[in-house]
């Protein structure tokens, strides 16, 4: 499988959303495999954390977000579960699970519920470690600054807005992955 070839077929290459996409997903698919790296102990599969941290935005361009060329009509919020359903129709199951529960730290049931988000009423919180390696990796890297890796103070208080079980995740993630 090669992330690009999937990727050229909903985006246009010369657009900026497909540059801003790949060029954050580089930089999610750089760290996951760093961290991965750095604890073999855990047998994580490599290959499909570069695979699925290249894929895990691919649903952005469905939805409407102009400050990254995307001009779709679904709230960002559903880019996740949307993207899954695109890898589910090429034939990754396992890549969709990574779409699907990227968002934050994971949307759980209850989450979902009290806040009447527009998306399926499901747990999408990351299971597999390879999942929470790639949703944690990503809480690094923003669309709209390229590059520029986030600190984990800076991570922590964009999360707290989200309430004590998105900041737990994240932190039980620092102890996980970090040795924080």
């Amino acid at each position: 499988m090669e992330p690009l070839e999937i990727i050229r077929k909903y985006y246009r290459t010369d657009s900026d959303a497909y540059r801003i996409l790949v060029a954050h997903s580089r930089d999610v698919a750089d760290k996951a495999l760093a961290l991965a790296h750095a604890h073999p102990e855990m047998a994580l599969d490599l290959r499909f954390i570069e695979e699925a941290a290249m894929l895990h935005d691919i649903g952005i361009f469905l939805c409407n977000a102009p400050d990254i060329d995307c001009h779709g009509t679904a709230d960002y919020i559903c880019h996740g579960y949307l993207g899954a359903e695109l890898m589910r129709k090429e034939g990754y199951p396992r890549h969709a699970l990574v779409c699907e529960r990227h968002t934050g730290t994971g949307l759980s049931f209850r989450m979902i519920e009290e806040n009447n988000l527009p998306v399926p009423r499901r747990d999408m919180r990351p299971v597999s470690l390879e999942e929470q390696l790639i949703c944690f990796a990503d809480k690094f890297f923003s669309k709209t600054k390229l590059g520029k890796e986030k600190s984990v103070d800076k991570i922590r208080k964009g999360l707290s807005k989200y309430g004590n079980e998105t900041v737990e995740r994240f932190d039980e993630w620092c102890k996980l992955f970090l040795g924080e």
